[in-house]
């Protein structure tokens, strides 16, 4: 296989995976009211990608959510279930300090406690292309585990994403954007995002991608996410 074919396979590869990406930017402020504010959170993450069977990956994320001070866990296994479906399981932990908590509050001050939260995801992802154009539909159920006094719930999250290959030079830049709506059963839909950025090779196997993400929650501040990802293949 050549470089380039592999840098083609591992970004189509990489863009399938980025399907629980956002998952890193979960935080929650629960109990408070209407937000009115906005935060700007620089964010880093790290994805390794390692091939268990020909149609099963591990995927091992770690991100570190800026000016929250929020670190994520989270550890996905894709099954390539037919040709246009993959179907993910999924668990993710987090946890937000109390000044994390007291920056997306509309009143800060309110929390001196810390929270945190597993989660257990499975999802059902369809992609498909139109000419070079890569289209991809998601459909999340989520169970989450909360502390108590707070009660378990789950939650449905829909994504739509496009993306599109780029010949710059010898390299394949991959452009993206993704629509991401959250509905819970006694909040209704209550979370909305929009994420846009480029997926770029920096080495055999591994790929950057700088991005940015607008998160807008009832009862939250909106959140301005500036990410930076790096990508580890092991395809």
């Amino acid at each position: 296989m050549t470089f380039a074919s592999m840098t083609r396979s591992s970004l189509l590869i990489c863009l399938v995976s980025l399907r629980g990406l956002c998952a890193a930017q979960e935080v929650e402020a629960p109990g408070t009211g209407g937000g009115s504010g906005s935060v700007v959170a620089p964010s880093a993450w790290l994805v390794l990608i390692a091939p268990v069977h020909n149609r099963i990956d591990l995927k091992l994320f770690g991100f570190y959510i800026g000016k929250l001070d929020v670190p994520v866990a989270q550890v996905d296994v894709p099954i390539r279930a037919a040709k246009f479906l993959t179907i993910t399981p999924s668990y993710m932990y987090y946890s937000v300090p109390a000044s994390g908590l007291n920056e997306l509050a509309p009143q800060p001050g309110g929390f001196t406690d810390s929270y945190a939260e597993h989660q257990f995801r499975l999802d059902g992802t369809v992609n498909f292309s139109i000419r070079r154009l890569e289209l991809s539909v998601r459909n999340m159920y989520v169970r989450r585990f909360r502390p108590t006094p707070a009660e378990d719930i789950s939650r449905y999250r829909g994504r739509v994403s496009i993306a599109h290959p780029l010949a710059v030079g010898s390299h394949s830049w991959k452009p993206f954007a993704s629509y991401e709506t959250y509905y819970e059963r006694d909040a209704g839909w209550n979370r909305d995002r929009v994420w846009a950025g480029v997926t770029l090779p920096l080495m055999k196997r591994v790929l950057v991608q700088p991005s940015y993400l607008l998160e807008i929650t009832n009862g939250l501040n909106d959140v301005h996410y500036v990410l930076f990802g790096l990508i580890v293949s092991m395809h």
